[in-house]
């Protein structure tokens, strides 16, 4: 078989191109320290290592989305141990005010006060995180929650739904709360109106109603369906002591009713007679006469008030007080209503804040489960495409030996001329 002069440059040509080839791969491979450079090198080992960084990037990313949430959650918990601090204060202003020997200007200092932590819970309440977004106003984090009407009243304005983050593949964390929830939905004692009717002889008053078993209130508390004005019970004195309730809804009113229980108040202590129906107790003060009605309805609209409410009856309450017996009776009642909600609502933070520490929980154990998920994924990556740098050396040594051989080979074919043998 005869072989052309251009196909012996060519063998020759191409084999110094393969090895040269081969020389400067291995260098590659040394240099960067990667047994892969393209997916050609190993297909499969390829598609597995963009599966693993894909992942990787992705863990990168919850746990990004965890520091903001601890950094989110932190702050809430934070602002809630101040609102609890704030409330303690505000509870014990609520005592000093129920003492009997406050007069009118002492009531205005507290009142005072009471001013400028209503004003603080405003703020803590309106709190940002860091990233610039409300704690507080449910999924909508650039909307203000409360704000303070023109009569001195505060109105949410969030929502009630929660910003989410995902910290995992399928765990979604909830980083803000619904400050309805936490501030505004707090469980009214004072969810019934008191009257006096106008017919009445005696000297006798009603408290306001305070709601001191719900349970009681919710299962035995006169009602209709549909609501009606006049859902709730009559109380009718047969005597300055003795007395009856009644509904009010009763058919056999005005000319007569079915009595639901009787009762007598305490001769001893005319000044606080206490009844109790249906979970709801009031105070009869002064004295009543025979036939004297008083009347407790239920009030659907006031099931519910607001922490920032609850502080700002109060603090009306203390502004507007006076020195007489009315006065005090109206301080009385203003702070025993004020004390019993906000012990509601500092249940209400304290659940809060149980809440934001089994986030925190949960948020620790994923991030444990991620750095350890990350850690094994790292060794996989290495495995599949960190180079042996013992096995490249060597060969690289053994390529390096082949290509000289191949450049000789190649100088002494190509010096071959049939001229050189003609004399």
């Amino acid at each position: 078989m005869r072989i052309s002069t251009i196909q012996a440059y060519n063998n020759s040509v191409g084999g110094l191109q393969k090895n040269y080839g081969n020389v400067t791969r291995t260098q590659e491979q040394i240099s960067t320290g990667k047994r892969i450079l393209t997916p050609a090198d190993d297909p499969v080992a390829s598609v597995r290592l963009l599966q693993l960084s894909q992942e990787q990037s992705l863990n990168d990313q919850h746990k990004s989305n965890i520091t903001a949430a601890k950094n989110s959650l932190n702050s809430e918990e934070s602002i809630l141990q101040s609102v609890g601090n704030v409330i303690q204060r505000i509870r014990e202003i609520a005592v000093q005010a129920g003492d009997g020997a406050q007069d009118s200007s002492d009531k205005g200092a507290l009142a005072t006060e009471l001013k400028q932590r209503e004003d603080e819970l405003l703020s803590l309440l309106n709190s940002k995180d860091a990233s610039g977004k409300y704690l507080f106003s449910g999924s909508q984090g650039d909307k203000q929650p409360f704000v303070r009407n023109p009569d001195g009243t505060y109105t949410y304005q969030g929502d009630e739904s929660q910003r989410q983050v995902p910290i995992a593949s399928s765990t979604l964390l909830n980083i803000s709360d619904s400050g309805k929830a936490l501030f505004d939905d707090v469980i009214n004692s004072n969810r019934v109106t008191t009257a006096v009717a106008v017919a009445n002889t005696g000297s006798g008053r009603v408290s306001l109603g305070s709601v001191v078993d719900k349970l009681d209130y919710d299962g035995t508390f006169p009602s209709s369906t549909p609501p009606s004005a006049n859902d709730g019970v009559g109380i009718r004195f047969l005597d300055d002591v003795n007395y009856e309730i009644y509904d009010l809804n009763d058919p056999a009113l005005p000319g007569g009713y079915s009595a639901l229980a009787t009762g007598a108040i305490d001769r001893d202590d005319k000044t606080q007679d206490k009844i109790v129906y249906g979970g709801v107790s009031v105070i009869i003060d002064g004295h009543p006469a025979a036939g004297d009605d008083f009347s407790i309805k239920r009030d659907p609209s006031s099931e519910k008030k607001g922490l920032l409410n609850v502080v700002s009856d109060l603090r009306k309450a203390l502004e507007g007080a006076t020195n007489d017996q009315a006065g005090s009776y109206a301080i009385r009642d203003a702070t025993a209503v004020a004390l019993t909600n906000l012990d509601a609502a500092s249940a209400q933070v304290l659940t809060g804040r149980g809440q934001i520490g089994a986030r925190l929980n949960t948020i620790e154990s994923t991030e444990t489960f991620i750095d350890d998920v990350k850690l094994v994924n790292t060794g996989v990556i290495s495995d599949l495409q960190d180079l042996d740098y013992a096995e490249a050396l060597s060969r690289l040594s053994m390529q390096s030996t082949i290509l000289q051989a191949a450049q000789q080979s190649y100088v002494k074919i190509s010096g071959l001329n049939l001229f050189n043998f003609l004399n």
